[in-house]
């Protein structure tokens, strides 16, 4: 929310002094800075290890409690929070002192008394490398989705929606339970790009996902197979279980016209659907085809519907059948 978002003009001030304080918050206020004060080092390690703390610290040296050194100490031992650029604030000139505060984890240091235009460039110099850092998370973050989501529609890839069928396969054979797998794929597809345009069936894709999205539990896995076709991972649940959710998705694509540049669309899907059940459980790659088949059943039995794969305890199996045939 907004609210909570981290801004890097916050700044925490540490000084027991009540004169200094004073001073420095005046001094930070009308350099457009939003501060949060503390009296002494226990206090303001409690301020820095908030979820939502301020990313730039001035921490006197010489404080009850805790020193200033120590809290700095302190916050470099987490390493799940956001980076906070600490400037320790110090009547020390020594230079043994100033390495040993370095040595600490602060960034910098500013002897008293300080000059005012030398603390605003130092704090200045935090911010830019604080804007980096954020720079980078962001860079860091962009890379990680790219690497296991589509593009195009947001959900998760090919990749990641078969490594959570193998998860959930090895799960399985150590616990027990069952799984399903549904294999979506929408129908005369190949029509949307031919007649409408390949940015309308870009459109059908996306909305396509954003509707199957609504209709599975928060631990499904959602995935892009590939082209028109995408996987669902269904843990924990048994054949009319998978099957109904099969309904849903197929129900939710159905019922309302997508809408693009190129006008309004009716689109349909056909879903297969199999079982890796308790006490028979079946490898990914059987348990893929197996829904392969079911799927191919679908489409041969006139799309627009569901098919569930007979129980691994059924002889009988779904012929395979050509889908290119079936996708015209």
């Amino acid at each position: 929310m907004a609210e909570d978002k981290k801004h890097i003009n916050r700044v925490l001030i540490a000084e027991d002094d009540p004169v200094s304080r004073r001073m420095l918050q005046a001094f930070l206020l009308k350099s457009g800075y939003e501060v949060e004060v503390a009296t002494d080092g226990i206090e303001a390690l409690r301020a820095l290890e908030k979820m939502y703390a301020p990313p730039l610290a001035i921490l006197d040296w010489m404080m009850p409690g805790l020193e200033g050194t120590q809290v700095c100490q302190r916050v470099r031992e987490r390493t799940d929070r956001p980076y906070t650029y600490v400037l320790l604030l110090t009547a020390r000139s020594q230079k043994d002192d100033l390495l040993k505060g370095l040595d600490s984890g602060a960034d910098d240091y500013l002897t008293k008394p300080f000059d005012a235009q030398e603390l605003r460039a130092r704090l200045r110099v935090g911010q830019r490398i604080l804007d980096l850092q954020e720079n980078l998370i962001a860079a860091r973050d962009e890379l990680r989705f790219r690497a296991t989501h589509d593009i195009l529609t947001g959900i998760a890839n090919r990749g990641v929606v078969l490594d959570a069928m193998h998860r959930e396969s090895s799960r399985q054979l150590r616990e027990g339970g069952s799984f399903g797998i549904v294999l979506i794929d929408l129908d005369h597809f190949k029509h949307v790009n031919d007649m409408h345009g390949h940015q309308m069936g870009d459109a059908v894709l996306k909305e396509t996902a954003r509707r199957m999205s609504g209709c599975i539990r928060p631990y499904d896995t959602l995935g892009r197979y590939g082209g028109e076709e995408f996987l669902i991972v269904a843990p924990s649940t048994d054949g009319p279980g998978v099957l109904a959710l099969a309904e849903r998705v197929r129900w939710a694509i159905s019922a309302q016209p997508f809408h693009g540049t190129e006008g309004t669309l009716h689109m349909t899907a056909s879903c297969g659907v199999a079982v890796s059940e308790y006490g028979r459980p079946l490898d990914p790659n059987t348990l893929l085809r197996r829904a392969d088949n079911a799927l191919y059943k679908a489409k041969q039995q006139g799309r627009n519907r569901s098919e569930l794969a007979p129980s691994a305890a059924d002889s009988s199996a779904v012929a395979p059948v050509d889908l290119a045939q079936l996708k015209t």
